[in-house]
């Protein structure tokens, strides 16, 4: 009895947490320049550490390009900084920042268009300048533009993305972005340094949204 009495605990504990995802699920964020939301939690359970917004200068004015949200894997990241930092600063710091890019923790970028009449392959012709930047930073090189298109190489140039309409990019181990459109996966690229400076356009000092910047500082503050 005392078996089937800790069974039956053990399986009330799992429908409370499967009950508890799917209401965090539910919550969401919403970027304040945009006023698109974000979930706080994916279905695999990587939670939401910040939203941001890139624009682009052109034509006299800030052009709205796309809202996006920065998800991780909150354990893994937890384990990362207590096994490399200990105890938690008083403040968001730059090695916290750089452990993130560095490593290949799970992380998942998900984008929401804002601008009007983009493809693929403008998407890609127009790929982010910073890309090119943050890999000749962390290398020390020239810029490679030739690394920096292979994150969506693999892309149909033929898919629409219309405002509103949802991609994401796949940190996974191994060094691997993944490229997601509609959920299915439409490119994938291995590199080390293309993987750390993908990461470094939105965590690294010249982030394309500081503001996003700073409340992934405080999700990690608040993993320890």
């Amino acid at each position: 009895m005392a078996c089937l009495r800790q069974k039956d605990k053990q399986a009330g504990k799992r429908v409370a947490d499967d009950d508890e995802l799917k209401n965090e699920a539910k919550m969401e964020e919403v970027e304040p320049k945009t006023g698109i939301s974000f979930q706080l939690k994916l279905d695999d359970g990587k939670q939401l550490g910040s939203a941001g917004l890139r624009t682009k200068y052109a034509l006299g004015m800030n052009l709205k390009i796309y809202a996006y949200g920065i998800y991780a894997d909150s354990e893994k990241l937890r384990d990362l900084l207590k096994s490399k930092i200990g105890e938690a600063p008083a403040k968001p710091t730059e090695e916290m920042y750089q452990l993130v890019i560095d490593s290949d923790v799970c992380l998942v970028i998900r984008f929401v268009i804002v601008f009007p009449g983009l493809s693929m392959r403008m998407f890609k012709k127009n790929r982010d300048d910073r890309l090119e930047a943050a890999i000749k930073k962390l290398s020390g090189n020239n810029k490679n533009a030739e690394l920096a298109d292979k994150v969506m190489a693999q892309a149909p140039d033929s898919i629409k993305l219309p405002p509103g309409s949802e991609m994401e990019i796949h940190r996974i181990p191994g060094y691997i972005l993944q490229t997601k459109v509609a959920g299915e996966v439409v490119s994938k690229a291995e590199s080390e340094l293309l993987s750390r400076a993908y990461i470094h356009m939105f965590l690294g000092d010249d982030a394309l949204d500081k503001d996003s910047r700073e409340k992934f500082g405080t999700y990690l503050l608040s993993l320890f």
